[in-house]
């Protein structure tokens, strides 16, 4: 014979379960996944093209060590430390943590006090009156089970608005690094090109002399002199031209070390740096390394948990509520099971009819996240376009910096001929001037290629994400 099962052990085993569930809740959020991208297998650039030196074949979190340069090294150190967009970056991101927690806040009770005291007269029909005291010392509970997820999705969607914020933090680091590195080298090639110039400058104004001496013995003409005296003033001016570039570019970096200009300074010095060897490594790589990729899928992910809170709002709210305290007339008897007062209940609200409003609420949500959809495949794009870019630059400009030296080569054996045959009286002074003027023009080329280069490897570099990975983001 089958035993029966009493209704009230049903009741007291069923309800706790069916209790657990309803305070875990719902989710109406869609349940989420990284929007799907079109991923290439490797770079085209990339493709049958090793560059020439090898070199660290690791990017790390302070990645400009690579280039091995002391001076780079100490400015970008300064920048970490004092840069303001850094630091307005890092405020942002304060920010967004707080709000997770002001939105965790929401998933447990809210309790209150409001103590007072009052002390009144009422006045009687015979001329006297009673003073009365009135002590009351109360603490208020109220609690509202997030029984549809609302609360759930908003702490979900805060947590990664504040993700997405750290990556912010670590986009503005890579791009202050960055720049600082582009004008530290655009500071040395100018240095570079002031020494060719001084170089210039030197061998005009002995090549001035020379033909004054030729002059003065009737050898060459006037017209001589004068073509070396204005190719050396030429030559004199656009070195000083160089001082105005280099002292804003140099003011440049004193902003983005967080310095006034007129206390920074870098002193001139230069050498023919060659760039180092940056590994792209595979395209799928960038949806982690890069912090604007990771920026741009984590408020994807908040905006799909904005649906979930949309969602949530065509159900009814439940709070619960509780107050209790002591209530006397007098100090001497708070202490006392007669002042004790209490109160427990409960109260239900939800919208019959708003004309639409909700539905509005949660279109516009799934439209929200459509856009930061967009937003992140765009900048899945963009990331792999900038690495292609810099991965073609560097390939091309390796074949044209060893094109552009053997032009200055060239250059150089083109003026050696033309002094000895004008030295001979074969030539004139103008075939001179041409090669004096083609070796400056190579040579300046040529710090420019070497320019490009290092400034294509930085570039390089941050499209790579400079070393960072989306694993160092907190509450991932």
């Amino acid at each position: 014979m089958r035993k029966s099962i009493p209704m009230t052990t049903i009741l007291r085993n069923s309800i706790p379960p069916l209790l657990g569930l309803l305070l875990a809740g719902c989710d109406f959020s869609p349940k989420y996944a990284r929007p799907a991208t079109a991923i290439p297998q490797s770079y085209k650039s990339e493709r049958g093209w090793k560059t020439a030196q090898p070199g660290d074949a690791v990017l790390r979190g302070k990645w400009w060590r690579i280039f091995n340069d002391p001076e780079l090294n100490r400015i970008e150190e300064r920048v970490g430390a004092s840069n303001q967009t850094v630091a307005l970056a890092a405020a942002n991101f304060q920010a967004a943590r707080a709000v997770v927690k002001q939105s965790q806040s929401q998933l447990f009770p809210s309790v209150t006090y409001n103590p007072s005291v009052s002390r009144a007269r009422t006045a009687s029909g015979k001329g006297t009156g009673t003073t009365t005291t009135q002590i009351t010392l109360p603490v208020d509970a109220s609690w509202e089970p997030d029984f549809w997820g609302s609360v759930h999705n908003t702490v979900k969607a805060s947590r990664f608005d504040a993700q997405a914020a750290q990556a912010d933090l670590e986009n503005a680091k890579l791009g202050v690094h960055s720049d600082a590195a582009v004008d530290y080298f655009q500071i040395r090639s100018l240095d570079e090109q002031e020494a060719i110039l001084t170089s210039s400058v030197a061998a005009y104004r002995e090549s001035l002399k020379l033909v004054q001496s030729r002059y003065a013995t009737g050898i060459a003409s006037d017209q001589d002199v004068a073509q070396a005296q204005t190719q050396l003033n030429t030559a004199e001016a656009q070195a000083t031209d160089l001082g105005i570039q280099r002292a804003q570019f140099e003011h440049a970096l004193a902003v983005l070390a967080g310095q006034p200009a007129p206390v920074f300074a870098i002193g001139h010095s230069w050498s023919k740096t060659r760039p180092v060897s940056v590994p792209p490594g595979l395209p799928s790589a960038l949806l982690e390394r890069r912090p604007d990729i990771a920026a741009a899928e984590r408020r994807v992910a908040a905006a799909n948990a904005q649906i979930g809170v949309a969602r949530a709002a065509f159900f009814p709210t439940l709070t619960l509520s509780g107050s209790g305290g002591i209530q006397s007339h007098s100090f001497s008897k708070l202490v006392g099971g007669s002042s004790l007062i209490w109160s427990v209940g409960s109260s239900m609200a939800g919208t019959l009819f708003d004309a639409g409003k909700r539905q509005g609420v949660s279109e516009q949500a799934w439209a929200s996240y459509q856009a930061t959809v967009a937003s992140y495949r765009q900048t899945v794009l963009t990331g792999m376009q900038e690495v292609e870019d810099n991965l073609s630059k560097q390939r091309i400009l390796a074949r044209e910096l060893q094109q552009q030296e053997a032009a200055v080569e060239s250059s150089q054996r083109y003026l050696t001929l033309a002094n000895n045959r004008y030295k001979l009286g074969i030539d004139s002074y103008i075939n001179v001037m041409t090669a004096q003027a083609a070796l400056l023009n190579n040579s300046r080329a040529a710090a420019n290629v070497r320019l490009n280069q290092m400034t294509t490897a930085v570039l390089l570099i941050k499209s790579l994400g400079g070393g960072w990975d989306a694993s160092q983001l907190t509450h991932r």
